[in-house]
C-alpha cells in the first residue's frame, strides 16, 4: 500500500481528466488510496464491496488510457463500478449509495455521461457495446467502446451470442474479460505479462496480417493445416482459442492488479482497427480488504461493518427470513421425497438453496448465470420424473420467459418456480423488484400461481408445490424478515385454489394477495376505529382464482378492494375479470385494485417504497375512505386500476 503520509492524489482527481495529468508512476498510489475510499464509502452504505476492490487497477487504468466519457466504457452487472462512480465526479456523493434519493448501486445514465449504459443484470455488457459501435460507424464516428465483463457474467449465453456477432461483424470493439475467480486463467506472471504484451502489439498484428494474406494464396489444404497448427500454438499459450474462433483478437490472460501490466497492453488494444479484441484480465474479489479477500462470497454483497474488523452489523430479526423458510422447508420436503431436485442460477445462497446443497449435494444443481437454461433444464429434469424446485429471484426470471411459456407451460411440465425477491425489494432499486412475475406468469394456461402471505403460508406453499405433478407451479414470496407468526414443524399442502378469511366484516373487503396481508390488517384495524367494518382476506392463490371467495365479498359488502405487491395486469385484473363475466359489476358494486404505480419505484427503504406505492395501512386506508367518498387524510397512492 501507498505511504500514508504521501501527499493524496485522489484529492485532486474529480474527474478522469485531471487521473490523466498525473504521471504513470503515480498511478500506484492513486490506486491505493482509491481501494481505501472504496472501503470507507461501503462500510458505511452497504453495497457490493468485493468485485469492486477487484478492479480498482483495472478503473484506474481505463480512465487513464482511454478518453471517457468521449469514448465509451460499459461496466457490466454494474456492481463492480463504485471505484468507477468516485473516479467520475461522484466522489461527493459516494456515501449516499443505495440510500433514498442517494447514488444508484449500479450504473445509470441518468446519474452520470460516464455511465454509458445502465447495467444491473449480468452480461449485458458486450451487446450494448456492439450496438454503440455499430452506430458509431453509421454515423461516422471516431471513438472507442470499451466493454468491462466479469464477476460470473461470462457464464451466460447472451455473451457468447453478442460475440459471435461482434467476430462476424468485425466491428473494432474492445472487451475486457475480468476473470476473477480463476475459472478459466492458470496463475499469470511476468511470462504471460510479456506474452500478452507481444500478442497486443503492433509487430504481432502485422505479422498476423502477413500470414492472413499469405494463406489466400495457398491451396487451401495446405493453409487450413497450417492455420490449425498456428491456432493450436496460440491456444496452448494463451487459453484464448475459444475467443479466436468466435471472431475476436485474444490478448492475455494479464495480472489485473500490476499497472505495468495494464497500461502498455491498454494502449497497445486502443489502438487495433481491424476488427473486436478480447483483453483476459486476471483479478481477485476483494484484493487488498483482507476479509474481503478471505471470504469472497460474504464480500460480495453486505451490510455496513467496521472497516477495522470486517465485522458486518447484524440486524435484529424477530422471525427468520423467507429465504431461510424456503430453504428449510424444501429441505424438510426433499427427505420425504428423494425426487426432488433443486435448480438455482448462481445464486445458491441468495436463493436460500445453499441449506439444500449442503444436505443433499448430489440433487442440487447451480447452471451458473444463466436463467433461460436453467428453466428448460428444469423442464427436462421434469420430463423424466424428477421434481424439480427452480429458485430464481423474480426479476431474474424475467430473463427466462420465453422458456417459461415454450418449454415449461405448453408442454405442461410440473417444474416448480420459488420466486424470491417478489415486490420491492429496497436498496437494490427497480432493477431488482419483483414487480411484474404475478402479470406474466397468471395469464398461462394451466400454471398454479400463489403468494406467501407470512413465512408459516411459505412453508406450507413449499410442501403445496411439492405435490403439485400434473402442470407447473410458482409461489412468491418477499425479501427481508418474516412476520414472527407461530410455525409448524412442517408444511401441508393447501386445497388448490381456495383462500381463507381471517377476520368478518360487513361494509369493506379487503382481499390481499401476498405479503401486504399485515398491512391489511392494520388498515382493518383502522378502519374498524372509524366505525368501518372490515372484511380481511387471504387470496393465497391469483390461479387458480377462488372464484367462490371471491363472489362472496363482492356481493356481500359495499367495497372490494384487492391488495398486491405487484403491477397492474396481475391478480387485481383476474379478479376484475371474474367480476364482469359474473355481471356482478352491473349491480353497484365498488371495487378499487390497489397494485405498484404506473412507474419504477426509485431505492429507499422498503417501508418507505411501500408508503410512496400507497400499499401500506394508511395508503390502503385513504384507498377505502376516498372510494366511500369520506373525507380522510389525503396522501399519494399506488395505482388504482
Amino acid at each position: 500500500m501507498a505511504d500514508h503520509s504521501a501527499t493524496p492524489l485522489l484529492d485532486m482527481i474529480r474527474l478522469p481528466r485531471d487521473l490523466r495529468q498525473l504521471p504513470p508512476e503515480s498511478l500506484r498510489q492513486v490506486a491505493d488510496e482509491l481501494r481505501r475510499e472504496t472501503v470507507d464509502a461501503v462500510s458505511v452504505t452497504g453495497g457490493h464491496l468485493g468485485a469492486g476492490l477487484g478492479v480498482i487497477e483495472l478503473t484506474v487504468a481505463l480512465h487513464y488510457v482511454f478518453d471517457t466519457p468521449h469514448d465509451k466504457l460499459i461496466w457490466d452487472v454494474g456492481h463492480q463500478a463504485y471505484p468507477h462512480k468516485i473516479v467520475t465526479g461522484r466522489r461527493d456523493r459516494i456515501r449516499t449509495l443505495r440510500q433514498g434519493g442517494g447514488l444508484s448501486g449500479f450504473t445509470r445514465r441518468a446519474e452520470s455521461e460516464y455511465d454509458a449504459f445502465g447495467a444491473a443484470h449480468a452480461s449485458t455488457s458486450i451487446s450494448a457495446g456492439l450496438g454503440m459501435a455499430v452506430a458509431r460507424d453509421l454515423a461516422g464516428e471516431d471513438y472507442n467502446v470499451v466493454c468491462v465483463i466479469g464477476d460470473g457474467a461470462m457464464s451466460a449465453g447472451m455473451a457468447y451470442e453478442a460475440m459471435n456477432n461482434a467476430g462476424a461483424m468485425k466491428k473494432r470493439l474492445i472487451v475486457i474479460l475480468n476473470d476473477n475467480d480463476m475459472s478459466i486463467a492458470p496463475p499469470v506472471g511476468a511470462m504471460s505479462a510479456y506474452l500478452a504484451r507481444r500478442i497486443s502489439g503492433r509487430t504481432y498484428s502485422r505479422m498476423r496480417n502477413l500470414w492472413e494474406r499469405i494463406a489466400e494464396r495457398l491451396p487451401r489444404r495446405t493453409a487450413k493445416t497450417i492455420h490449425r497448427a498456428y491456432e493450436h500454438s496460440l491456444g496452448f499459450v494463451t487459453g484464448g482459442t475459444l475467443f479466436e474462433e468466435l471472431g475476436f483478437e485474444y490478448v492475455g490472460p494479464i495480472d489485473g492488479h500490476n499497472l505495468d501490466h495494464l497500461l502498455p497492453v491498454l494502449q497497445n488494444v486502443k489502438k487495433y482497427e481491424r476488427g473486436p479484441v478480447l483483453v483476459h484480465v486476471v483479478t481477485q474479489k476483494g484484493k487488498g480488504y483482507p476479509p474481503a479477500e478471505a471470504s469472497h462470497d460474504k464480500y460480495h454483497g453486505v451490510v455496513k461493518f467496521d472497516v477495522a474488523t470486517g465485522t458486518q452489523a447484524k440486524s435484529k430479526a424477530v422471525a427468520p427470513s423467507y429465504t431461510k423458510v424456503f430453504g428449510e422447508s424444501l429441505v424438510k420436503e426433499a427427505k420425504k421425497d428423494k425426487k426432488i431436485v433443486a435448480v438455482t442460477a448462481a445464486m445458491p445462497s441468495g436463493t436460500g438453496l445453499d441449506l439444500f446443497a449442503r444436505e443433499f449435494p448430489d440433487r442440487f444443481f447451480d447452471v451458473g448465470i444463466a436463467e433461460q437454461h436453467a428453466v428448460t433444464f428444469a423442464a427436462g429434469l421434469a420430463a423424466e420424473g424428477s421434481k424439480p424446485f427452480t429458485a430464481i429471484y423474480s426479476t431474474f426470471l424475467q430473463r427466462g420467459y420465453d422458456q417459461v411459456v415454450h418449454d415449461v407451460a405448453i408442454q405442461k411440465l410440473p417444474v416448480r418456480f420459488a420466486i424470491d425477491r417478489a415486490g420491492l425489494v429496497g436498496a437494490d432499486g427497480p432493477t431488482h423488484a419483483g414487480s411484474f412475475d404475478v402479470a406474466y406468469l397468471a395469464c398461462l394456461p394451466d400454471f398454479v400461481v400463489m403468494a406467501a402471505a407470512d413465512e408459516a403460508e411459505l412453508m406450507h406453499m413449499v410442501a403445496t408445490a411439492a405435490a403439485i405433478d400434473d402442470r407447473p407451479s410458482a409461489f412468491r414470496y418477499p425479501r427481508g424478515d418474516g412476520l414472527g407468526v407461530p410455525m409448524s414443524e412442517e408444511g401441508k399442502p393447501l386445497e388448490i385454489g381456495r383462500g381463507r378469511v381471517l377476520r368478518e366484516g360487513s361494509s369493506v373487503a379487503l382481499l390481499s394477495f401476498g405479503a401486504r396481508l399485515g398491512e391489511c390488517l392494520k388498515a382493518g384495524d383502522e378502519l374498524a376505529a372509524q366505525g368501518v367494518a372490515c372484511t380481511v382476506a387471504d387470496a393465497r392463490f391469483a390461479k387458480p382464482l377462488d372464484n367462490d371467495l371471491v363472489l362472496r365479498l363482492a356481493r356481500g359488502h359495499e367495497l372490494l378492494v384487492t391488495i398486491e405487491e405487484g403491477s397492474v395486469g396481475g391478480f387485481g385484473s383476474h379478479v376484475l375479470d371474474l367480476l364482469a363475466s359474473a355481471g356482478v359489476l352491473d349491480k353497484g358494486l365498488k371495487i378499487r385494485s390497489l397494485v405498484l404505480p404506473d412507474r419504477f419505484i426509485e431505492q429507499d427503504t422498503p417501508v418507505k417504497m411501500y408508503s410512496s406505492a400507497g400499499l401500506d395501512a394508511r395508503g390502503i386506508v385513504a384507498a377505502v375512505q376516498k372510494a366511500l367518498g369520506r373525507k380522510g387524510e389525503s396522501r399519494p397512492s399506488g395505482q388504482i386500476a
